[in-house]
């Protein structure tokens, strides 16, 4: 890990592609995925949140290299799952 601001970045850039990429199958989608789409767009506002504050704010008692270490993996799963709810639209 670089530092904090970097990875911050990276969170906020991926989730940023992974919002653009909703609204555009959102629009160009079916009607009758709206309800999805919208609840989708709405989580993936909230997965940016989340990680950032996580970001900042480490668990104590966790070695760092170990939390940023998880904290990657856990983001990258997150983002693969709602790159597939999107491909489903």
């Amino acid at each position: 890990m670089a530092n904090k601001r970097t990875l911050k970045k990276a969170i906020t850039q991926i989730c940023e592609e992974l919002f653009t990429e909703a609204i555009a199958a959102s629009l160009y989608g079916n009607e009758a995925h709206k309800g999805n789409a919208e609840a989708l767009l709405v989580s993936i506002i909230k997965t940016q949140s989340n990680y950032i504050s996580r970001v900042s704010h480490p668990e104590p008692g966790i070695k760092a290299k170990k939390y940023y270490k998880d904290l990657r993996e856990k983001f990258a799963a997150q983002a693969s799952e709602i790159a597939d709810q999107i491909n489903n639209l």
